[in-house]
């Protein structure tokens, strides 16, 4: 699709896009935002967060830090509405941000939107793409920094094998640490229960869309995928904060850091990449200023020893959900055919396939004709690795190769997509044990990287 003509259009049409303010309200059953944005001669949007309040309460906590953090959560939502028009000029009325700040959120949303751009036909640079200025009233956020020592964990569930290693590997308090939630589903709520925490340390998140972006995007203005776990790295620093926990786990993996196109720098995950994670370290140290870390607890793996782990952890086997098409109805359901679905079943397949892994997606994948040009792309045989959250050329070649091997030791017959490999491609070496790495180039503190050491070499 090449939207180049639309791209400018709507740049010279609506050349300013507005984040005028945000609101706090605080009820006895929530803690609830709300933001402000405007494309002039477009459209007014009034995007909300929702935070059921357990035992959380702003009361006794500095409100010029959750000023502060509420302000940045609305630089992260405004995004998703300013990619309608891709507004030239961004004004920020309701905050200040200096040079460097500026520069950092430019950096995010330039790579953050590289499939937008790339999968619209979009040329835009890094340079040119948005000008951010501060309207001159725009109030300066004082605030100081809190030195008071925190304590335990934020976890992040998704409902998917990740944050369930993540659940069930990190060295976990359920009577102090919390998990959060966004949008919760009858999924990420049993994998709450199943990992051993209760109610109260649940922490739920209503995000909701205004409808005026809805309606942008039937109307042909531009759309595309957003850094959304930016969106939940800043949302969860918040609710650190609000709960006095020192980590913010998260469960990205090290494959999160390859493009999804050769030669340019075009991922899918790029708010799941090491890059991201360090950024947001340094951004967060220089101008949030709370005692909190954040953190991808699975950064030393690759999806392989994600799933060699999962593979055990059979108790979630028939609840865990990574299909993003199946997520959309009010049952969240694997619809067995996009590149998440064939993803998690060929790296899930060395260990479970068939007699376990074909009951939890109700079909056999691996016999489905239709699928085979996704498969050659997750494997690197098509022109891009799909735009989803999948794993690595490598990753997925060892893996159909090892679950060949396996099924010919066996003497089974090779299921389509299996035998299309076997005679098209060449088997890797599986010998060189891909579940035997650890990535280096993490965040993780001592205790957490014994914790998951341990896990990763237990059966190696």
């Amino acid at each position: 699709m090449n939207r180049t003509a639309d791209f400018k259009q709507f740049r010279e049409t609506y050349p300013e896009f507005h984040y005028h303010n945000y609101t706090i309200h605080e009820t006895p059953e929530a803690v609830e935002l709300e933001f402000y944005f405007e494309i002039p001669g477009l459209a007014e949007f009034h995007p909300q967060l929702r935070l059921k309040k357990k035992n959380l309460s702003l009361k006794s906590l500095d409100s010029t830090v959750v000023e502060n953090l509420v302000f940045h959560i609305g630089l992260i939502e405004l995004i998703s509405y300013w990619k309608s028009s891709c507004a030239p000029r961004v004004i920020i009325h309701c905050g200040r941000l200096d040079a460097d700040q500026i520069a950092w959120w430019k950096k995010l949303y330039f790579y953050g939107l590289g499939e937008l751009f790339y999968t619209n036909g979009i040329m835009a640079d890094i340079k040119s793409f948005m000008e951010i200025s501060c309207a001159d009233n725009a109030p300066r956020l004082e605030y100081s920094e809190i030195t008071d020592p925190s304590e335990g964990y934020i976890t992040l569930i998704g409902g998917g094998k990740d944050s369930i290693v993540t659940l069930e590997t990190l060295p976990l308090d359920h009577e102090r640490d919390y998990c959060m939630i966004v949008n919760p589903k009858s999924v990420t709520r049993t994998c709450a229960e199943l990992a051993g925490f209760d109610d109260a340390h649940v922490i739920e998140i209503s995000r909701t869309i205004d409808s005026e972006l809805l309606r942008l995007n039937k109307d042909g203005f531009i759309n595309g995928h957003t850094p959304f776990s930016t969106m939940l790295a800043f949302v969860s620093y918040f609710v650190a904060f609000l709960t006095g926990r020192k980590y913010i786990a998260v469960s990205n993996e090290s494959s999160a850091n390859e493009s999804n196109v050769c030669d340019l720098k075009v991922n899918h995950q790029y708010s799941k990449s090491f890059e991201f994670e360090q950024d947001f370290d340094h951004y967060a140290a220089e101008y949030l200023k709370a005692p909190v870390q954040y953190f991808s607890f699975l950064r030393p793996l690759n999806e392989l020893q994600i799933a060699k782990i999962f593979a055990r952890l059979e108790k979630y086997h028939s609840v865990f959900k990574s299909c993003n098409v199946g997520s959309k109805g009010e049952t969240w359901v694997w619809c067995g055919h996009c590149a998440k679905c064939l993803f998690a079943f060929i790296i899930l397949a060395p260990y479970l396939y068939p007699e376990k892994l074909v009951p939890i997606f109700g079909k056999d994948l691996f016999t489905d004709e239709t699928l085979l040009k996704t498969f050659k792309e997750l494997c690197g045989k098509g022109a891009n690795k799909p735009f989803d959250c999948v794993g690595t050329f490598e990753e997925v070649n060892f893996a159909i190769s090892q679950t060949i091997e396996n099924l010919q030791t066996a003497g089974k017959k090779l299921p389509f997509l299996l035998s299309w490999y076997a005679e098209n491609c060449e088997l890797v070496d599986t010998n060189e044990d891909l579940t035997a790495r650890y990535n280096l180039e993490n965040n993780l503190a001592p205790e957490q990287n014994a914790a998951l050491r341990a896990e990763v070499f237990r059966n190696v």
